[in-house]
């Protein structure tokens, strides 16, 4: 919770001033049994209806003193745990902007939405109750107590016996409680990884009839949710009782005991009043410090599973590119470059060079580490070992700011965004003008269908852009990449899904890009006019050159090669 409360900073104003007015409402709360004491044993005893109705006056004045301290506390309060909450959000949306793909791997979406929005929502409760009422409740414990003293030790100290008591059992549910909120949030993030995977997959589910596959799927996660949750709020509901009984219990004896004295005379009816007012606020209390484990006890696990993501280690990120180097040409040279994700070697030794504005193209069997060496380039991922230069300098001279506007990269699983065409192709470069719109457009071969668009590029694709096949989003993304003019531009097996044609024209487009092309594919006719090939094999280079050379010198190109014409031709 450290790394938690040092976000108060920037609101110290409103917490102290919230905790001021707090104070304000605990001390009328403490004074309020001594009046009443003097009301009765002075006022009410002797008959003394003028002391009554100045003391009852002022009692009266002080109720709404309390009430308007109370008001204004939870203006403060809110005004403090909505800034925390929404610092909070605003690092944690930062810091997954830096994370590399191992952390993705470590914590996964469904979970780093989980905690940016419902453990916030958490830290923001806990944090308000905090300065409303959750300080008070101990202080309030603690004075009363002082207070009873004050007025007959022995009844006093029967209370001061009880206290520890519960205080002690309500820590161990404390401890408990942490516990078992953390699987709580465990569970939640279970079942909203099964709903993403769902709703992003609707289409493949329905085409496989496998609905009632995905419902067991999702019962199970909620019923593990529901589990977890009961077995929490079970702990937390059984503590109030049974503290209830103690203290009433306590109180029982506090009226018998206090019965004797008063009979005997050693006791004033007031007196007895005011500590059994004290022992009834205390019971109170101790049903607010209930709530209050409820509520820390979720802040703290969802405080720790925040924290895991404030202090994320991203100092490779951050702390890249000290030079001032800002201007790419695209020349990429790699040098026995080898890169382990996960505890397992992806590429080993990887060597090439090309040359600014040339084509490479990568080709392997699935898994062998084409994407991989693709996202080395941006510095998604990070080498292991050895060198990796552009234009001749360290890639790591370069700040990623400067690096990553000038590498344009079409993945393989294509995402667009809700919003016009237009919108999504400038996303690549918002100051984009129309002609650069459209340019980016032409070239990669989507124009011609957006203009047959009823509203053109003011056509709204629609989340995920769900109405266009899987060609024509290749495309959009693909027009997204060059509207920002890159220096290097890296296509994840990006033509897959268009005709043979379409990919033709495309590829001859980009020949006419100025910038180095890395095209990954499963078909050499997608890379067969590169400058350079490059054949991956299980993380390895087993062959590089032109096609024609490949063709002469590697048996297994060779042999792809013929299968592929073959299937072409039959």
């Amino acid at each position: 919770m450290k790394r938690i409360f040092s976000y108060a900073t920037p609101y110290k104003k409103s917490v102290v001033i919230a905790l001021l007015l707090m104070v304000v409402e605990l001390i009328v709360e403490l004074t309020q049994p001594i009046l009443m004491a003097k009301i009765i044993d002075d006022g009410i005893v002797t008959g003394d209806l003028s002391t009554v109705t100045i003391w009852g006056l002022v009692l009266l004045g002080l109720s709404f003193t309390a009430f308007a301290a109370g008001i204004t506390n939870s203006f403060y309060a809110a005004n403090f745990s909505q800034g925390v909450g929404h610092d909070l959000r605003r690092d944690l949306f930062e810091m997954v902007q830096y994370f590399t793909g191992d952390q993705f791997q470590r914590i996964s979406t469904p979970s780093l939405v989980t905690r940016i929005t419902n453990d916030v929502i958490q830290l923001q409760s806990l944090l308000f109750m905090l300065v409303r009422i959750g300080l008070r409740a101990p202080l309030f414990i603690i004075s009363a107590l002082i207070m009873a003293l004050t007025i007959d030790v022995r009844l006093s100290m029967i209370l001061i016996g009880g206290v520890p008591v519960f205080l002690v059992f309500l820590f161990f549910i404390l401890m408990k409680g942490v516990r078992y909120f953390k699987k709580v949030q465990e569970k939640l993030d279970a079942l909203n990884n099964v709903i993403r995977q769902n709703l992003s997959a609707v289409r493949l589910v329905k085409g496989f009839d496998r609905k009632d596959y995905e419902e067991e799927q999702f019962r199970t996660a909620n019923a593990g949710l529901v589990a977890e949750n009961k077995k929490a709020l079970w702990l937390m509901e059984t503590a109030m009782p049974m503290v209830m009984l103690g203290m009433n219990a306590v109180i029982l004896v506090l009226l018998w005991t206090g019965s004797g004295f008063l009979a005997f005379g050693n006791l004033q009816p007031g007196e007895l009043v005011a500590i059994i007012n004290y022992a009834t606020r205390i019971l109170f209390t101790f049903s607010v410090f209930t709530f209050l484990i409820m509520m820390v006890s979720r802040g703290q696990a969802s405080a720790a599973r925040v924290e895991e993501v404030l202090l994320s280690s991203v100092e490779t990120d951050r702390a890249a590119g000290s030079s001032a180097i800002e201007h790419v040409e695209g020349g990429i040279y790699f040098s026995d470059v080898s890169f382990r994700r996960g505890g397992h070697r992806i590429l080993n030794n990887i060597s090439f060079e090309a040359e600014n504005g040339s084509t490479v193209g990568i080709i392997g069997e699935t898994g062998s580490g084409k994407t991989s060496l693709l996202h080395l380039i941006p510095r998604l991922y990070e080498k292991e070992s050895g060198q990796i230069l552009l234009d001749g300098k360290d890639m790591e001279d370069y700040s990623l700011k400067v690096l990553r506007q000038s590498v344009s990269l079409v993945p393989q699983e294509v995402q667009l965004f809700s919003g016009t065409v237009r919108e999504n192709i400038s996303w690549g470069r918002p100051g984009a003008d129309e002609a650069e719109i459209r340019e980016a457009a032409a070239q990669a071969q989507i124009a011609e269908f957006i203009e047959s668009l009823p509203g053109g590029y003011d056509t709204q694709i629609g989340q995920k852009g769900v109405v266009f096949s899987g060609g024509q989003k290749q495309r959009l993304s693909i027009a997204r990449a060059l509207v920002r003019n890159p220096s290097v531009l890296l296509l994840d097996d990006s033509t897959s899904a268009l005709d043979a044609h379409t990919e033709k024209q495309l590829l001859k487009s980009l020949d006419d890009q100025s910038c180095t092309v890395f095209i990954t594919a499963q078909k050499i006719s997608s890379i067969q006019q590169a400058d350079l090939i490059l054949l991956l094999d299980q993380g390895r280079m087993a062959a590089k050159g032109t096609h024609e050379e490949l063709l002469e010198t590697n048996a297994y190109y060779r042999r792809v090669f013929e299968s592929q014409k073959e299937g072409v031709m039959s």
